[in-house]
């Protein structure tokens, strides 16, 4: 089993989100303002390490993250990687990365290509930043920006290939003539062509897989959108309708205070991901919690009952569905403080998480 863990590469500042969001802003002012919502909600919730950034504070914090993910049996992270052609966002963690050889990690790339709103707050309609895929001359200056990586010795590949995961494929109507063109051009640079692995989402499926040589399953929003039965969406529908009615009255009547909006037991997510027959090539996502409250406050979505106990559980019995010679589990997420999506170790729990990860990983390896 190779866990790979995504990778947020925030919590530095930069200009759009001084400009976005508030001077000063990174994910960190987020998850340092949770509130607790409910009964036993344990917000907020704080590093274990403390809070570093990922640009002044190098490459220690990569030594370190890098130390602990080895330690823990984590294969290596995939980093996500915010393109908008021809414009960057966020790439100065991996830039520092590149120039860190020592730094002992394995790693690939997450093209995440949605269009950013100011969805947090309600606001998809407000554009931030549009995704755009342009021509052949914005498809060559992708792959070249990209290339310095792939020929990193860290950076993952299958065959010879490197490793290219994209978020959401069915957003790129021009996918075919951009595969082919990178194909051509990772050749010339000696490889077998690109390892291309696209997203299950919350979205759209996929109807082209003859384009690709595999899909990882981004959870829990894969299975929040297509994996739940009819009668378990009927319950999280009615209780999120009936929640939204309160916090509507509570505004009538002047009240400050809010009510969570949307909760799920995170047994339904671990039940979901365990009832499927995975493929070749399909690679299973898995998270350890989700508390996104932090970003939307009571409009937020937390899935109740997680602990590394329950999350060994599902992670041990995953392994032994993988039917891939490969063996990639995805995890969402390294550091996904803001989604409550992190392996992190935390003050509230300890590193209990990566514990269960190790366990695992030595487990798969002794069989």
């Amino acid at each position: 089993m190779k866990v790979i863990a995504l990778y947020l590469p925030q919590y530095h500042t930069f200009p759009e989100n001084d400009e976005w969001w508030g001077r000063g802003y990174t994910e960190w002012t987020a998850v340092k303002s949770a509130k607790p919502l409910f009964t036993g909600h344990v917000q907020p919730v704080h590093p274990l390490d403390g809070y570093y950034d990922l640009m002044n504070d190098q490459p220690d914090t990569f030594m370190r993250q890098a130390e602990l993910a080895e330690e823990n049996g984590i294969y290596g992270f995939s980093f996500y990687q915010y393109y908008f052609t021809g414009k960057m966002l966020m790439e100065g963690p991996m830039e520092i990365l590149l120039k860190h050889p020592e730094v002992n990690i394995k790693y690939c790339v997450t093209w995440a290509n949605e269009t950013w709103t100011r969805a947090w707050y309600g606001l998809k309609e407000n554009i931030l930043m549009k995704q755009e895929y342009g021509g052949e001359k914005e498809w060559r200056d992708h792959f070249l920006y990209n290339l310095r990586f792939f020929k990193d010795e860290r950076y993952i590949k299958v065959d010879n290939k490197p490793v290219f995961m994209i978020y959401r494929t069915f957003d790129i109507p021009c996918f075919p003539e951009m595969k082919e063109k990178w194909e051509e051009w990772a050749r010339v640079e000696g490889f077998d062509g690109i390892f291309w692995i696209g997203g299950k989402t919350a979205g759209e499926e996929e109807t082209r897989k003859e384009l690709f040589n595999g899909y990882y399953y981004f959870e829990p929003g894969y299975t929040l959108k297509h994996g739940l039965s009819g009668f378990k969406t009927f319950l999280y529908n009615v209780g999120t309708l009936t929640r939204t009615i309160g916090n509507r009255f509570l505004e009538m009547v002047g009240s400050e205070r809010r009510i969570l909006e949307r909760r799920i037991p995170v047994s339904w997510i671990y039940d979901s991901i365990l009832s499927r027959d995975y493929k070749m090539n399909e690679y299973p996502g898995i998270i350890t919690e989700w508390d996104n409250t932090p970003r939307r406050k009571h409009k937020g979505l937390v899935y109740t009952g997680a602990s590394p106990e329950k999350f060994r559980d599902t992670l041990e019995k995953l392994g032994k569905k993988l039917p891939d010679k490969d063996g990639f589990v995805f995890l969402n997420a390294w550091n996904e403080w803001g989604e409550g999506a992190m392996i992190e170790p935390t003050v509230e729990k300890g590193d209990g998480y990566l514990n269960a990860v190790r366990e695992v990983v030595k487990q798969c390896q002794n069989h």
